[in-house]
């Protein structure tokens, strides 16, 4: 499979799913092939650590292979499912990383800049920058109580109480922020990936 081809694969074959709930190795590692960068990228973004992103998709990897039986078509995507399982289990390494801070120490997200030198593979920079233009566009385009409801859940991974709190607003205001945002995004996002396959 070209460097292309799997960039532009954001869009997920359900039939593909289905062969590896069968347990089908080939299509497990099509599946790898498909979404790891996409995935990783999600990691690194939210980790800040390129060395615990990839041991994070290693673990996210390992739990598709044996929860893959749980993903419901009806429910959305597979790659929502496969975005929504790496942003969950990369906030919960953020909350564990927090609270195994001592007392006086600065517990704030590591900065890019003070990481070792562990230069990206070309595919891992492409798909890098061209998801972020993409979803920057995307977000940029977004109604500002929209946009900044998603960053707030997304980026810094508050609970729609704490958004709700910050923001001064009621949660269910935050929750149909949210939804329409992410409604939004979605479409985009999906006109974006079929102009990939169409090249």
């Amino acid at each position: 499979m070209d460097t292309s081809s799997r960039h532009a694969s954001s869009v997920i074959d359900p039939k593909l799913m289905a062969q590896v709930v069968k347990g089908d190795h080939q299509a497990f590692s099509q599946l790898y092939d498909q979404s790891s960068a996409l995935l990783f990228t999600l990691a690194l973004r939210i980790l800040g650590n390129r060395d615990e992103a990839a041991e994070l998709l290693q673990d996210i990897y390992l739990e598709i292979w044996r929860k893959v039986a749980r993903y419901d078509v009806g429910r959305g995507t597979p790659m929502a499912w496969l975005v929504t399982l790496t942003r969950s289990r990369a906030i919960d390494r953020l909350r564990a990383r927090a609270s195994k801070t001592p007392p006086g120490v600065d517990s704030t997200e590591p900065s890019l800049d003070h990481l070792p030198d562990q230069s990206p593979n070309p595919f891992e920079i492409q798909a890098d920058h061209e998801l972020r233009n993409a979803v920057g566009k995307a977000l940029a385009e977004l109604p500002e109580a929209q946009r900044q409801a998603l960053e707030l859940a997304y980026y810094e991974g508050l609970s729609h109480t704490d958004i709700a709190a910050r923001l001064n607003q009621p949660v269910g205001t935050i929750k149909t922020r949210i939804k329409l945002g992410m409604n939004k995004l979605r479409a985009a996002l999906r006109g974006c990936s079929s102009q990939g396959e169409a090249r």
